[in-house]
């Protein structure tokens, strides 16, 4: 994983254990995008930080690039899951929480 750098991170791009086969591409890395607060309605955020894999699956495809399906959500590898879950759960943590200095 590495992080786009700027004040803060907007994006990290997450190299996936096992690839998804979309027709004739695969996709072995994906780009996961801050969220904006409408981008995470219709979830509880206690379910996002809690790795919750409903709201990942719904999540996950307004934030991704290339932005995947809930299908392909659905049968992502479990350690892919976790580890888009991880990026976007850290999007929403405060920079005290993440010790950062304001």
């Amino acid at each position: 994983m590495t992080k786009a750098q700027t004040a803060q991170a907007i994006s990290e791009t997450i190299t996936l254990d096992t690839p998804i086969a979309r027709g004739e591409t695969t996709i072995d890395e994906i780009i996961v995008r801050k969220p904006t607060s409408g981008e995470l309605r219709g979830v509880a955020l206690s379910d996002v930080l809690q790795l919750q894999v409903d709201a990942l699956v719904k999540i996950t495809p307004r934030l991704s690039s290339p932005a995947l399906t809930e299908p392909e959500m659905r049968h992502l590898d479990p350690a892919d899951l976790v580890q888009i879950g991880g990026v976007i759960a850290g999007f929403l943590l405060t920079k005290r929480a993440k010790g950062e200095t304001v």
